[in-house]
C-alpha cells in the first residue's frame, strides 16, 4: 500500500498563544451549525400552515424538505476544494451569508415554486457552513485540544433539531411560519462578525484541479439515493420510479469508485478509507447515527400523535434530551481519556441501542419526571456517541489531508442523517398501511427495530486498536494491552483496513 503524504513541520495554531479563541472559534462554528441544524427540523411543524398559506396540498410540501436535503448531500463535496481555493474564512463567510439570505427569501415566499428555490440556496450555503467550519476547527486546534473543541460544536448540532419542533410551533402558532426562517437572519448576522474578526483565512498553497467529472457523477448518485428513500416513506415518485433511481443510484456509486481510482484529485478521495479510525467512524459511525437521527423525528410523534399532547407539550419533554448534551461538554474529555476510542463506541452504542428501544415502553400514563430523567441521560449518551465519532475520523489524518477528510464525512453524516429520518417514516408508514392514522401502538414495534442500527453499527468498532485515536483521547492501554497490541503492530501500523 503506497503510503500517504504527510507534513514534515509541525503546524502553528493561535489558539495555543491566545487562550480566548478556544472558546471564540467554536462558538463562530457553532452559530452556522446551530441554524443548519435549526433549519433542519423546524419546518416539520409549519407544513400545514404553509400549505394553506400558499394554496397548496401539505404532502406537496415535502418537496421543500427533500430540496434541502438534497442541496446538502450534493454540494459537499465542493466544500474543501472551494476552502482551499478561496480560503476558509472567505468561504464560511459566503456561506453564511448565501443561508441567511436564502432563509430570508424562503420567509417572503409566496409560491411552492418560490420556496423550493430558496431552500435550495439554503442548502448550498448550508453545505458550505458545515464541512469549512469544522475545517477551520482543524486548523486551528492542535489535536490534543480537538476533543474540547468538537464537544462545544456538537451541542448545537443536538440542540438544533431538538428544539425545531417547539420553535417551530410557537412561531407558527403565536406568530407566523414565515419566522421560523428569519429567525436565521440575527444569529447569521452574528456569525459573520465573530468569523471576520477572529478566525485566520488559511489557503493550501497549491490546491489541485476540482474534478468536476467526478463531482456531477457523485451528486447525481447521493440524489437519487436521497430521493429514493425519502420517496419510500412518504410516496412521492411511482414504483417504476423509485426502481429507476435506485438503478441510477447504484449505477453512480459504482462508476464513480472506478472514476475516482483513475483521478488524481477526485472530488470525494476515496482514498481516505485507508485509514482505518476514519472508515469506521464514517461507515460503522453512519449506521449508528441512522438510528440515533430516527429518534427526534419519532418522539414528536409519538408524543403528540399517539399521546395527545400538544406541539408545546412534546417540545418542552424532548428539548430535555439536549440537556443531557449540555451535561456531556465537561464529561466527555475525561471519560473519553478513561476508556479510550474502542471500548467508549462499543459500550456507549449498545447503551443507547437499549436506551432507544426502553422508549417502546412509554405510555400516555408515564409520569413527565421519569420522561424526563430518561430524556436526559438519552441526551447524554447521544452525545457522547456523536462527539467520539466526530472526532475519531480525524484523529489519525495528516494534516494536507484534512479538508478531504472533512468533505467526505460531512457527506457521511449527513447522509445517515437523512437516512435515519427516511426509515423512521418509511417503519411508521409500513406499520400503518394505505391511509392509516398514527397512534401510540406503532411505536412499540418501531423503537426496538431502530435500536437495531446503534447496536449493530457499535460492534464494528471491535475493529479498532485501543492505541487508534490515543494522541487526540490521551488514553493509555493497560500493560496486558499493550503486549497484544505489539503483535498486532505490523499489520496494524498504517491505521488502515486491509484492502
Amino acid at each position: 500500500m503506497t503510503d500517504l503524504p504527510r507534513n514534515s513541520a509541525p503546524p502553528v495554531y493561535r489558539t495555543a498563544t491566545d487562550p480566548k479563541l478556544g472558546l471564540l472559534i467554536p462558538l463562530v462554528v457553532a452559530c452556522a451549525l446551530f441554524m443548519e441544524n435549526l433549519d433542519s427540523t423546524i419546518i416539520a411543524t409549519s407544513i400545514p400552515q404553509i400549505a394553506q398559506s400558499l394554496g397548496e396540498s401539505p404532502l406537496h410540501l415535502n418537496l421543500a424538505v427533500t430540496s434541502y436535503l438534497l442541496s446538502l448531500a450534493v454540494f459537499i463535496p465542493i466544500s474543501g476544494w472551494v476552502a482551499d481555493r478561496f480560503g476558509a474564512r472567505n468561504v464560511f463567510c459566503s456561506a453564511i451569508v448565501m443561508f441567511t439570505v436564502g432563509s430570508a427569501l424562503c420567509g417572503l415566499s409566496t409560491s411552492l415554486a418560490m420556496l423550493i428555490a430558496t431552500r435550495i440556496l439554503q442548502g448550498l450555503g448550508g453545505a458550505m457552513m458545515t464541512p469549512v467550519g469544522r475545517l477551520i476547527l482543524l486548523r486551528s486546534f492542535p489535536k490534543e485540544a480537538l476533543v474540547q473543541a468538537m464537544t462545544y460544536v456538537t451541542i448545537p448540532a443536538l440542540i438544533g433539531p431538538t428544539m425545531g419542533p417547539l420553535v417551530g410551533g410557537f412561531l407558527t402558532t403565536y406568530v407566523s411560519w414565515r419566522w421560523i426562517f428569519y429567525i436565521n437572519i440575527p444569529i447569521g448576522l452574528v456569525g459573520i462578525t465573530l468569523a471576520l474578526r477572529y478566525i485566520d483565512d488559511t489557503k493550501m498553497p497549491a490546491p489541485p484541479r476540482f474534478d468536476f467529472t467526478g463531482f456531477a457523477i457523485c451528486g447525481v448518485a447521493l440524489a437519487s439515493m436521497e430521493l429514493v428513500l425519502e420517496s419510500a416513506g412518504r410516496q412521492m415518485v411511482p414504483l417504476w420510479g423509485e426502481v429507476a433511481l435506485g438503478t441510477l443510484a447504484i449505477g453512480g456509486m459504482v462508476l464513480y469508485r472506478r472514476h475516482a481510482h483513475r483521478t488524481p484529485n477526485p472530488a470525494v478521495d476515496l482514498k481516505i478509507f485507508r485509514f482505518r479510525s476514519f472508515s469506521l467512524s464514517v461507515l460503522a459511525g453512519g449506521v449508528c447515527r441512522m438510528g440515533l437521527s430516527a429518534v427526534p423525528f419519532l418522539l414528536p410523534l409519538q408524543l403528540q400523535l399517539g399521546f395527545g399532547m400538544t406541539a408545546m407539550q412534546s417540545g418542552a419533554i424532548t428539548f430535555v434530551s439536549s440537556l443531557g448534551a449540555i451535561l456531556m461538554k465537561s464529561a466527555s474529555p475525561p471519560i473519553l481519556r478513561r476508556f479510550g476510542f474502542r471500548n467508549l463506541l462499543i459500550g456507549n452504542g449498545l447503551l443507547v441501542g437499549v436506551l432507544i428501544t426502553g422508549m417502546a415502553a412509554f405510555t400516555a400514563a408515564t409520569p413527565h419526571v421519569l420522561l424526563y430523567a430518561y430524556l436526559l441521560l438519552f441526551g447524554f449518551m447521544r452525545s457522547v456517541q456523536f462527539t467520539c465519532l466526530n472526532t475519531l475520523g480525524y484523529a489519525d489524518i495528516p494534516p494536507d489531508m484534512m479538508s478531504r477528510g472533512t468533505s467526505v464525512s460531512s457527506v457521511g453524516q449527513q447522509l445517515s442523517m437523512s437516512f435515519g429520518v427516511a426509515i423512521g417514516a418509511t417503519l411508521l408508514g409500513l406499520l400503518l398501511g394505505d391511509g392509516g392514522t398514527v397512534t401510540a401502538s406503532e411505536f412499540r414495534t418501531v423503537y426496538p427495530l431502530v435500536a437495531i442500527l446503534p447496536t449493530v453499527g457499535s460492534l464494528f468498532f471491535f475493529r479498532l486498536l485501543p492505541t487508534d485515536g490515543m494522541q487526540v483521547s490521551g488514553y493509555r492501554p493497560r500493560a496486558e494491552s499493550q503486549a497484544k497490541l505489539a503483535s498486532a503492530k505490523p499489520a496494524a501500523s498504517s491505521n488502515a483496513p486491509a484492502p
